[in-house]
């Protein structure tokens, strides 16, 4: 089932809903083509192209975005302003960095970042993304997030790949996020976890039986395709545990199309497209 965008102005609420999204920005940086850092092929976006993302960001108007692949805290309040939003961004020094947009008026918590979802050695010549992990809001209604990347290149558990290294590597970070969310349910948060999973999750997939194995999850991508690559199903995730799974507005979730789409400005926007859903908390 492919899912179209719906939009809400600035400002505008669902009543006392949380809108919540996910964006992975696409090597969003400002580090110059060759840097060392960098993949041969990765440019910086241009003046014209941030403007751009920074309308989609107005279009999609969330109250709480995790962001992928974001070299920076200023990047992000480039799309997301102040004094709209104040932005958190992961401390580790890789280039694609994982950082949260909050609407400024949300109280937030910030939690030491999961440096555990980097399993490669110290020695290693390159390094994983670390997860970002805060409470937003207070009381009754507050919310434990948890924004995750995890490393590409092991989308299934097919016998072509599940022996493969990299899908080793994937499910050492699986298991990560799993005693986070174990902890939040052995505690009675309510949780959400988002981001980029690299993973196409399914009831019958290895990496979402973990995730699951302590307690139920809903996960609000489940059994959908997404329109924004052309009917595939989705790697980016919105999962709801403890008392925010009832929080969970059924048939909220929303994705967001470039106009651009099919052309190739909009691949340089980014490869994925805004996933969002609504919460509704008490």
């Amino acid at each position: 089932m492919a899912l179209a965008l719906m939009v809400l102005p600035i400002g505008a609420q669902a009543g006392d809903s949380l809108k919540l999204s996910t964006w992975n920005l696409d090597w969003l940086t400002t580090r110059p083509q060759g840097d060392p850092a960098l993949p041969a092929d990765v440019m910086p976006r241009s003046a014209a192209e941030l403007d751009r993302l920074a309308y989609y960001a107005r279009r999609l108007a969330p109250d709480i975005a995790a962001l992928e692949e974001i070299d920076s805290a200023q990047l992000a309040a480039r799309l997301f302003p102040a004094p709209r939003y104040r932005i958190l961004l992961s401390d580790d020094t890789v280039v694609q960095k994982v950082a949260l947009a909050v609407r400024a008026d949300l109280p937030v918590v910030r939690h030491a970042d999961v440096t555990a979802l980097d399993v490669y050695p110290p020695t290693a010549p390159r390094h994983l993304r670390a997860g970002l992990d805060l409470t937003v809001g207070s009381g009754a209604d507050s919310l434990r997030i948890l924004v995750v990347h995890l490393k590409a290149g092991c989308r299934d558990s097919s016998a072509t790949t599940r022996n493969r290294p990299v899908c080793r590597t994937l499910l050492r970070q699986i298991a990560v996020v799993q005693d986070w969310i174990m902890e939040r349910q052995d505690e009675g948060e309510a949780f959400v976890v988002m981001g980029d999973f690299n993973r196409l999750l399914a009831p019958d997939d290895p990496a979402w039986r973990s995730l699951t194995e302590n307690g139920p999850l809903t996960l609000a991508t489940a059994g959908r395709a997404s329109p924004c690559a052309q009917g595939s199903y989705f790697i980016d995730h919105i999962m709801a545990g403890g008392p925010a799974r009832d929080w969970l507005q059924p048939g909220s979730l929303r994705v967001m199309l470039y106009r651009e789409n099919g052309r190739d400005d909009a691949t340089r926007l980014s490869d994925h497209c805004p996933v969002s859903v609504r919460l509704s908390p008490p």
